[in-house]
């Protein structure tokens, strides 16, 4: 049967539950394991697709199309688990199953509350985010215990609990051990008072994973069991990491987190586990044969979780040369105001990531003008690629006028279009096109050598698309179509042969690296900016702007 691990937080938001769960899976699939991962939010959006990335980072798109939260990406670089639809659900997600379900008659004229609707229509979630053959299935309750909207999930997995033996369902609960400076020591009351609302509501943890900045002493751990009823040994710590948040796995297993799994669930092999894969990546990353430095230029930079997976994935194309990536984080506004070399020389790389909206385009522009004239390599994703098309129509195929019609609906030259599959959507939630779709690489074009097949799955979340009817005289003015959509033809991927690294995708490949397989198309956009970053021009320049 099944076994069921509930991860919930406390003390404060933020605290990395999705890391933590992530290196869960990590150390259960070490143990010849499968595992499925879910996230439970409780917000009230049926999901993250409307949201602002300033309101809640990044929006995660599934291989079959679900746009989700960000944590989803976490559980997929990290673990094997099948990440799909079924891996997250909401509180607005749960509640229009239920009132779905009201309007057709179907609680046959019962008076629909949240206990017990509300509450068995979670659990039925938490059923379905389990597919057959799984052996633990890890969810994670988003917010903090003691939020109102928390309330329903907590209340729901309480009672899952009550369903199936205690060997089969675990509670492990991450709390916060905050260091006060004016008195030189870490205090465990906040943890105390978190568990006390867990077991208020009738959840007692069976494991608490203690965030801190320093080590936790034995006496601590010590009071900590006793106040909060948790055996000593499944009390761990999870100190701050030094180098990436790739080391929390071995953190994890150093201070006994995959003993205690083992314990509570009776599993039959108590041997340690091979990390050797994760150790050899922390060594590379804590020792790298240098730095390279590469600009991002978007339109939601503020905010480092607006382009999480984006970061990450240069992070790993940079750890398989074993180098560590630089960010230079620059809002694409700032571009338009003609200072582009005192914003961007010295750069080894350029990538301009997605991004809805006419705020930010005039500066992706002239980033990508600049990048393309002086040879750096530049990498374009989604809204980037087609912010790529209109820098090439503009300033190399004469195509003064053009634009895109997401900006200008009006406009004499629409490069960019609507899909015609998009002409009558009127609803904005869940109705991109999103998810896998095939692209059929060009043989001899440098993504089909980056990617080494003709034959590629990747995953989508757009409207707007490159405009087939400027394709013959782009391609003639040296802007070859690389990748190809066939069954819509449908240009996925643009690239100059005569640049070094000047490509751009409309997909999303971010979403597909991880830290032991990196991405192709991010390890050779790093691997362009190191042979960049080699050449006496690239050191004069780095040289000239250190002695202004």
């Amino acid at each position: 049967m099944t076994r069921f691990i509930f991860v919930t937080g406390g003390v404060v938001s933020s605290l990395g539950k999705g890391i933590t769960t992530a290196a869960i899976a990590v150390m259960l699939e070490k143990r010849g394991l499968k595992v499925s991962i879910q996230k439970l939010d409780p917000y009230i959006n049926v999901d993250p697709g409307t949201m602002s990335p300033f309101e809640h980072g990044e929006v995660y798109v599934t291989e079959d199309g679900y746009e989700a939260d960000l944590d989803l990406g976490h559980y997929e670089r990290f673990s094997q688990a099948p990440i799909g639809r079924h891996s997250n659900a909401t509180t607005g997600s749960i509640y229009s199953a239920v009132i779905k379900r009201e309007r057709k008659g179907g609680y046959l004229g019962q008076t629909v509350q949240v206990i017990p609707h509300i509450t068995d229509e979670i659990q039925k979630a938490i059923v379905r985010g389990a597919p057959k053959g799984t052996d633990i299935a890890i969810i994670e309750i988003g917010g903090t215990a003691g939020d109102i909207e928390s309330l329903p999930f907590l209340e729901a997995i309480r009672q899952f609990g009550l369903k199936l033996p205690k060997n089969q369902v675990m509670y492990v609960h991450l709390t916060l051990l905050p260091f006060l400076n004016a008195s030189g020591e870490m205090k465990t009351k906040p943890t105390q008072q978190s568990v006390g609302k867990l077991r208020e509501i009738g959840i007692q943890p069976d494991v608490l994973v203690c965030r801190c900045e320093r080590p936790m002493t034995e006496g601590m751990r010590s009071k900590i069991s006793m106040f909060c009823n948790v055996r000593p040994q499944f009390v761990i710590q999870e100190q701050d990491v030094a180098t990436t948040i790739y080391e929390v796995p071995l953190d994890l297993v150093e201070e006994g987190l995959d003993r205690a799994l083992v314990q509570h669930f009776e599993l039959p092999n108590d041997t340690p586990i091979d990390m050797s894969d994760w150790e050899d990546l922390r060594e590379r990353w804590a020792n790298p044969k240098g730095e390279v430095e590469i600009a991002v230029v978007g339109k939601y930079i503020e905010l480092h979780d607006a382009y999480k997976s984006i970061y990450e994935a240069l992070l790993h194309g940079g750890a398989a040369h074993q180098y560590k990536v630089r960010f230079r984080k620059i809002a694409a506004e700032d571009c338009a105001d003609g200072n582009i070399e005192e914003l961007l020389g010295g750069v080894s790389g350029l990538l301009v990531p997605g991004g809805f909206g006419e705020r930010g385009l005039k500066g992706k522009i002239c980033a990508l003008r600049w990048a393309r004239e002086n040879q750096v390599p530049a990498f374009g994703i989604c809204f980037g690629m087609q912010a790529m098309v209109l820098e090439y129509a503009r300033h190399v195929a004469g195509l003064q006028d053009a634009d895109t019609s997401e900006v200008d609906a009006d406009c004499a030259e629409p490069v960019i279009h609507l899909l015609e599959s998009q002409t009558d959507v009127t609803d904005k939630g869940g109705t991109m096109r999103l998810g896998a779709y095939a692209c059929r690489l060009i043989e001899g074009t440098k993504a089909a050598e980056i990617y080494g097949r003709d034959l590629i799955f990747e995953r989508h979340r757009h409207r707007w698309e490159y405009n087939n009817a400027y394709r013959d005289r782009l391609e003639k003015a040296g802007l070859v179509s690389a990748g190809i959509h066939e069954k819509g033809n449908l240009v996925e991927v643009v690239e100059v042969p005569e640049h070094p690294f000047y490509l751009g995708v409309q997909y999303h490949p971010e979403f597909k690296s991880k830290p032991l397989a990196p991405h192709p198309l991010f390890t050779a956009f790093i691997g362009a900016a190191l042979v960049y970053q080699a050449t006496p021009a690239h050191a004069e320049e780095v040289a000239q702007i250190e002695n202004r």
